[in-house]
């Protein structure tokens, strides 16, 4: 017993396969979506999920549900592309395999159907030109040979010769005549003048014209004298000479070729009969396709068009048995009320479809109009339309044949993993930046430009930026530091060099998750002929709803297998459990983002490449930069005169103390440095390129540097006296910091300039922001801003210990060294509550180097959180409060 041949697999069926309407599918995955997203909000909502992490992981799910069930949905109009584009380069044996019953399915039937048509067309074409080719080839041949014989005397120029030379160019003249009626019948150039026709003196000049040609035998016609038909007297000849001409070449020496013709009343008829080999019946239709010789030396042509001359009159022209066994009859018959009819494609075999035409009732009597074929201009090859995403990102992000990123992905999802197991809740700590780490690494580990001293630089950076929050408490610090490092990083793996570029960057990171969905897609074959992930999701569904009714069954049915369930299942609560879910959604979609950056780098540098056209006049751009050195002018002499005039002058002045003057307009003088890099930025870009237009950008720009470097100065100096009057606190030092970064941006653009290298002042601009941060972190602004209160108390008596209340955990070892135990105990007292709370200290996920150290000088104070203390430092101080008479011995 032999079994069955393998099935060959078909296309993978998609969850909505079965709906055949893409207005209902479409319907469906809105609905699917928007569920997706109100559950996923309701279940956050009731886990006491934050809203910022619930959004993101909302819709990113919704889009994944969408991709899922549209596995497969637009996966046909992709493949219909392909194939087109293989057809315009001549391969036409592509189709488009799908299940979907919809309007994109029959869509795909109805293309495959034209692939068919088109290809079978082209082999037609490809056997026609190899058949002509050899048709024509062996008479050229055999004339070209007698030819040159008769040039070079080789033979002789007698009668014969010439005769043979004359028969050879004759045969290639009625080869040519027959390709030539051939296209026309094929083209739809026909004319039909159906006129009353005796068809007996039809038949005989019919074969009187075949005899003239040289065609041996004769024909014997029976026919009644009277017998008129209606029809196209040229038409119709056309047709008798060419199926006389094939009988006369298969008839035996000797013999006749019969014509017999009569009429019914509905039809009327002709029989071709002659007492040659006949044709077999398997190639009675064969014979009437183009070049269908059967190999007795006609072109094959004849027959072909008879039949054509025969369906233009609406009638058929087949063989039939012949009386007797013996030799061939070919039967034309022609229903006498056919007026003008026009063939249709299906009655020749395997012949070009043709213009469509009136049926025989409708159409005229005389001629029949040529029908042309519509010409379709070809688009230029370089227009191309950009399917999908490809078209609305455009130039800004490309995909050039982005391969599948399986383990990408798997990278990514590791790091969701670790996120959703390890991340403390209660406050930052050690896992926080372990999951940085592992996020980054995971990103890094498929960047493009992953070798390149930029990439690699800015990686250990914002390593180094990750850092504070596992060694510092303070939670601006925190967050100031991890905001960069994904700055710093993303900067150096998109290898950006420009200042909108930068910008850029950061929107390329939340855009990376709907720009790479056809990425994620064919990382995880969510669609194509290789789709696989719809099914392993629907094995994972269904095996996990198995181990969780089983389980659930048995373990509540034995003690002991109950007890085995709950030492490899953890204890986690409703809302924990939830939060984490979302949390490990979070890093996985962020990290994913990232590596897609990282993998296919958005074009982020376009914008910024763009230098916009120089100005016509140079006073367009040189004088607004010199009103600005005006009044920087200005501003500085007011300084200079205040500095001169001293503390008298300004109270004189202004009616304010130096501290208070200097203080005032701080924030002013940050923003007019920011304002200055702007100018110079502009300014630089739309000047010329001559020599006077750059003497003039270097003397004015670097004269508005100089202004600002001073105006930076003051700043600085006026930070520092408002400081030491009024005491030091960490957003002051902030602004000290920033004031000093763009002070060293305005001199890296003098610089710059100098040596005409501007195109590093953004990767300058962005690793010397880094590293000041970097610096920030590292002097612990808590606990120095803490040492200096307490410096400035101990020379003036002054400080502000409500103050002190609001720092961090950095600063508990220096207030609880340098201020006296019950003093200390009344400022540290609130900061268990903020910061040391008894959930944070037990959870080891949360350690930080910071809250560790501050737990010694807290332990020595009594200060070690519990509940009751927690709720004790709660509540406002009062009457009875025991540090009252703290605060009024320190003036509070």
């Amino acid at each position: 017993m032999s079994l069955p041949p393998p099935a060959t697999p078909g296309p993978p069926r998609t969850p909505l396969a079965a709906v055949s309407s893409i207005k209902a599918k479409l319907g469906l995955l809105v609905v699917a979506s928007v569920v997706t997203a109100v559950v996923l909000t309701l279940l956050g909502a009731a886990a006491d999920v934050s809203p910022w992490l619930v959004l993101p992981v909302s819709v990113a799910l919704a889009l994944g549900v969408t991709q899922l069930l549209a596995a497969g949905m637009v996966e046909p109009l992709r493949r219909m592309a392909e194939v087109s584009r293989a057809m315009a380069r001549g391969d036409y044996s592509g189709r488009v395999r799908t299940t979907s019953t919809d309007e994109v399915g029959r869509l795909a039937a109805a293309f495959n159907t034209m692939a068919e048509d088109l290809e079978a067309v082209d082999r037609e074409r490809r056997d026609l030109i190899a058949t002509v080719s050899h048709e024509l080839r062996t008479p050229l041949t055999a004339m070209t040979a007698l030819l040159e014989n008769l040039a070079d005397g080789v033979v002789p120029a007698d009668g014969d010769h010439l005769e043979a030379a004359l028969a050879q160019a004759q045969r290639l003249g009625r080869l040519t005549d027959d390709l030539l009626r051939l296209s026309r019948l094929e083209a739809g150039v026909v004319d039909l003048d159906r006129r009353e026709v005796a068809l007996r003196d039809l038949v005989e000049v019919s074969a009187a014209e075949v005899a003239s040609a040289g065609r041996d035998g004769r024909t014997a016609v029976e026919i009644a004298p009277d017998l008129v038909v209606r029809a196209d007297p040229d038409r119709l000849r056309q047709l008798l000479v060419n199926v006389l001409d094939n009988a006369g070449r298969h008839a035996p020496a000797g013999t006749a070729v019969t014509v017999t013709g009569g009429s019914d009343g509905r039809s009327w008829w002709l029989e071709v009969v002659d007492a040659g080999t006949g044709v077999a019946p398997q190639d009675r239709e064969r014979v009437f396709e183009r070049f269908g010789t059967d190999g007795a030396g006609g072109t094959g042509l004849g027959l072909a068009i008879a039949r054509w001359v025969a369906a233009l009159h609406g009638g058929t022209l087949r063989f039939l048995d012949p009386v007797g066994g013996t030799g061939a009859r070919l039967r034309l018959e022609v229903p006498v009320t056919t007026r003008a009819a026009a063939p249709a494609a299906p009655d020749v075999p395997d012949a070009p479809a043709v213009p469509a035409r009136p049926s025989p009732q409708e159409a005229a009597v005389t001629t029949t109009a040529p029908v042309p074929h519509p010409t379709v201009p070809e688009a230029p090859e370089q227009v191309r339309t950009a399917p999908g995403l490809d078209g609305l990102f455009g130039r800004f992000w490309p995909e050039p044949g982005l391969p599948p990123g399986l383990r990408t992905v798997l990278a990514a999802a590791a790091a969701g993993v670790v996120a959703g197991a390890a991340l403390s809740f209660t406050a930052p700590g050690i896992t926080w930046t372990l999951v940085a780490v592992v996020s980054g690494a995971a990103a890094l580990a498929t960047a493009r430009r992953r070798r390149e001293p930029w990439t690699l630089g800015c990686a250990g950076l914002a390593l180094l930026l990750v850092l504070p929050m596992t060694l510092l408490d303070a939670w601006w610090v925190q967050m100031l530091c991890l905001v960069a490092a994904a700055a710093v990083f993303l900067c150096g793996v998109t290898g950006v060099r420009t200042v909108p570029g930068i910008l850029l960057t950061g929107l390329s990171w939340p855009l990376a998750s709907l720009r790479g969905l056809p990425w994620f897609a064919r990382s995880l074959r969510l669609a194509g002929s290789g789709a696989r992930t719809p099914a392993l999701v629907r094995t994972a569904a269904w095996s996990l709803l198995g181990l969780g009714v089983f389980g659930a069954i048995f373990a509540s049915a034995n003690p002991v297998f109950g007890s085995w369930v709950d030492q490899l299942v953890p204890s986690l609560t409703f809302n924990d459990l939830v939060g984490r879910a979302f949390l490990a959604c979070f890093v996985f979609a962020v990290t994913l983002g990232a590596a897609y950056l990282a993998l296919n780098p958005s074009e982020v540098d376009l914008l910024g490449a763009r230098r916009p056209q120089p100005l016509a006049n140079r006073f367009e751009w040189l004088v607004p930069v010199l009103v600005v050195d005006l009044v920087f002018v200005s501003f500085i002499a007011a300084e200079a005169r205040a500095l001169v005039g001293g503390s008298a002058y300004i109270r004189e002045t202004t009616g304010l103390t130096y501290a208070e003057f200097v203080h005032q307009g701080f924030g002013q003088l940050t923003l007019a440095t920011a304002l200055t890099v702007l100018v110079v930025w502009v300014a630089s870009r739309r000047a010329g390129d001559t020599r006077d237009d750059r003497r003039w950008l270097l003397g004015s720009v670097g004269l508005l540097c100089t202004l600002t470097l001073l105006v930076v100065v003051s700043a600085l100096r006026g930070m520092a006296v408002y400081q030491d009057a009024y005491g030091f606190t960490t957003l002051r030092l902030f602004v000290d910091v920033f004031e000093g970064w763009l002070g060293f941006v305005v001199l890296a653009i003098m610089v710059a300039g100098v040596a005409r290298r501007g195109r590093w002042l953004p990767r300058v601009a962005l690793v010397s922001g880094a590293v000041g941060l970097l610096g920030l972190a590292a002097l612990n602004p808590d606990a120095w801003v803490a040492g200096r209160n307490l410096d400035r108390y101990e020379a003036t008596g002054r400080i502000d210990l409500r103050y002190l209340q609001d720092l961090s955990a950095d600063a508990a070892p220096v207030i609880a060294q340098r201020l006296p135990a019950d003093v200390s105990r009344c400022v540290l007292q609130y900061l268990p509550w903020n910061e040391m709370r008894a959930d944070t200290l037990d959870d080891a996920r949360a350690w930080n180097l910071a809250r560790s150290r501050a737990e010694g000088p807290l332990a020595d104070l009594g200060l070690l959180p519990t509940q009751e203390q927690t709720s004790y430092a709660v509540g406002t101080a009062g009457p009875t409060d025991p540090c009252a008479g703290v605060w009024e011995a320190f003036g509070e």
